[in-house]
């Protein structure tokens, strides 16, 4: 399994950046976790859009979503200079159920996901964990049946991401806020809460992730090795990990 930040900035992109975009490829396949402003354009980098064989949303904060439409509308021109009808599935929740169907278009197709049971795509399982949002959010358990990575998606802190993320081989955290600021009201973690995570949950790598505008980022980093002394990186664009597999 290889995963490559696509974008990684909470709320909206920074300057030729993009918000939230994860891309996880396995024996040919190629699944894009999240879908925020500004990804499409800097998914072209790493794959072309008729590559991705599926997508796979957390929740329908734009952040997350706001590039779903381009998308849908890439698709619909790929197939036609293509002459081709290739359906895209796109993930997600329906308990929005308005913003779920707005994920069906002439050439993607809205799938619901029960986030009680574990969902099979391509040579990936994926088990969800609700997150403390204030919208309907999921965070992902995703391996490939070598290596697992573990995903928050957006949520403030709680004790149960720790069995969650037990010996993740990589652990992608929302980071928004630093040490001692509360992130409970917005739903998001500081540097040391993912830190204590990736500590107590004994996993090799963590990312901090879905990244503040504000601030140094490198003391985000700083702070979280007070609390874990694994591998900690700070999210970017093109950051990539591998499994043995790869």
């Amino acid at each position: 399994m290889k995963v490559t930040i696509i974008g990684c900035w909470g709320a909206y992109p920074a300057p030729g950046n993009a918000t939230s975009g994860y891309l996880f490829e396995c024996d040919g396949f190629t699944l894009l976790v999240d879908c925020g402003s500004g990804v499409l354009s800097r998914l072209q980098q790493f794959v072309k859009v008729e590559e991705v064989d599926a997508v796979l949303l957390s929740h329908y904060h734009h952040d997350h979503v706001a590039d779903i439409g381009p998308l849908q509308y890439a698709c619909l021109v790929t197939n036609t200079l293509n002459e081709t009808k290739n359906i895209l599935p796109i993930y997600g929740h329906d308990e929005e159920p308005e913003k779920f169907r707005s994920l069906t278009h002439q050439y993607t197709e809205g799938v619901a996901y029960d986030p009680s049971r574990t969902l099979q795509i391509g040579p990936f399982t994926i088990d969800f964990q609700k997150t403390s949002h204030p919208v309907p959010c999921y965070g992902m358990k995703i391996t490939d049946g070598t290596s697992t990575v573990v995903y928050t998606a957006d949520t403030s802190y709680t004790d149960d991401w720790i069995a969650f993320s037990h010996q993740a081989d990589l652990l992608i955290t929302d980071t928004n806020f630093y040490k001692g600021m509360d992130g409970k009201g917005p739903g998001h973690m500081t540097s040391t809460e993912a830190a204590h995570i990736a500590a107590k949950g004994e996993v090799s790598t963590l990312w901090l992730s879905h990244l503040p505008h504000f601030g140094q980022l490198t003391k985000l980093k700083q702070e979280a090795e007070d609390v874990f002394s694994g591998t900690i990186q700070i999210a970017q664009e093109g950051l990539s990990w591998k499994g043995p597999k790869e």
